[in-house]
């Protein structure tokens, strides 16, 4: 079993974005290509926003410091420290309006670990 800290985790990569010229920082801290699930800590500086993209599965982002607006199409959902946004199955991106760190748990669909349905 491993254990890691959260909140140490967002400090860390809240201090990576504030020396990055992009303005931001993140880590994968459980999953990637072999999993179904992943786990990846996202720090941005005020003002940062990760550009509109697709989303490959089901998602959440947990705020774990600071405030941040979830956009997709016309609509607009807020979260700050503690809040659970639920990522719309279309495109979306994410805007820091406070020097922010959340976690993104997704599933990816596609993952070909995935069982079949029976």
């Amino acid at each position: 079993m491993q254990k890691l800290s959260l909140d140490a985790k967002a400090r860390e990569h809240l201090e990576r974005a504030a020396d990055s010229s992009a303005g931001r920082s993140a880590e994968t801290l459980y999953g990637g290509h072999e999993h179904t699930l992943r786990q990846t800590v996202i720090a941005l500086r005020a003002g940062t926003t990760l550009a509109e993209h697709e989303n490959p599965g089901e998602a959440t982002v947990f705020v774990l410091r600071g405030r941040v607006r979830l956009r997709s199409g016309d609509e607009a959902w807020e979260g700050m420290a503690g809040d659970l946004l639920l990522v719309p199955p279309a495109r979306h991106s994410l805007e820091a309006l406070e020097d922010s760190a959340a976690l993104l748990s997704s599933v990816n669909k596609g993952n070909p670990h995935t069982p079949s349905p029976s």
